[in-house]
């Protein structure tokens, strides 16, 4: 039998229509278990309504204490389903990008379920260093594997914005999914490319160890987004894992996806809160 583990969380999050844009697109969903960001495309309406609605479809996750790939799978295919039905102007469709985490496990070791589709991101930070965990699905990030471009050419491309996957898209969009074991202090940030396309890594990696509060980090890292220009919408959610217990040990996973298979409208659970999650067989 596997040991009985707990998972302590405590989570942040924030979201500002910018300096330029009249409406927030963004949205997000956190709960005990469940973090999410979409941002939403199509123009007045169509945007708003986009991300709105795969939020909707994703929220049944927030009542599993653990969340698997195929619970994911199959709250985006509804979520495909629903943004593609939705009325826009002629010639123009409605879309989003969805990415976050939720907690899963693999024989009653608490892990983070990261999943991903389009340029939103997730980042994974545990030692002092932060990582870029989801990979986005642009023009320019291709140009970039492919070697045509660097990262720092991608950062200003005037294509920097086209994105190959979104929810909502004529073709079902694959997700991208990885294991990451969760551990004790580790932190999570999950964002839309309006706090990306203002700070660079380094400077959120600073914001997020200089603010060891979640609530305070998210409100940070949105304020200074829009200090350095707020260009688009602004959402952060913040997660740490404040404590672990029970045996934790195991190793991530490689991805999984690409060759496998209103301002701001808050959600009932945005407001700074802790959680503990119980997973494994207790006898």
């Amino acid at each position: 039998m596997n040991p009985e583990v707990e998972v302590h969380l405590a989570w942040g999050a924030a979201s500002h229509r910018g300096a330029r844009r009249l409406l927030n697109e963004d949205r997000f969903l956190v709960s005990r278990s469940v973090f999410l960001v979409a941002d939403g495309m199509g123009g007045h309406e169509a945007g708003e309504v986009a991300s709105a609605t795969a939020v909707d479809a994703l929220r049944p996750l927030a009542d599993l204490d653990v969340v698997t790939p195929d619970d994911v799978r199959t709250c985006l295919a509804v979520a495909q389903e629903n943004v593609r039905a939705i009325v826009t102007d002629p010639g123009r469709g409605a879309g989003t990008t969805l990415t976050g985490v939720a907690v899963a496990e693999q024989d009653g070791i608490p892990y983070w379920l990261v999943v991903n589709v389009g340029d939103s991101r997730t980042y994974h930070l545990s030692g002092g260093r932060l990582d870029q965990v989801s990979v986005d699905h642009s023009e320019v990030q291709e140009m970039v594997e492919a070697g045509l471009l660097t990262r720092g050419e991608a950062l200003t491309h005037p294509r920097r914005h086209v994105v190959t996957r979104a929810l909502g898209s004529r073709t079902e969009p694959r997700a991208d999914f990885w294991y990451l074991p969760i551990s004790r202090h580790d932190r999570v940030l999950v964002c839309s490319d309006g706090l990306t396309g203002e700070l660079s890594d380094e400077r959120i990696a600073e914001l997020l160890l200089e603010h060891p509060d979640p609530q305070g980090a998210a409100e940070r890292l949105v304020h200074e987004a829009i200090v350095a220009g707020g260009r688009d919408n602004i959402t952060v959610v913040v997660v740490d894992a404040t404590g672990v217990s029970g045996d934790t040990s195991g190793g991530s996973t490689a991805p999984r996806g690409r060759d496998a298979e209103p301002a701001p409208a808050i959600d009932e659970d945005t407001l700074p809160r802790e959680v503990r999650l119980q997973m494994g067989d207790p006898t």
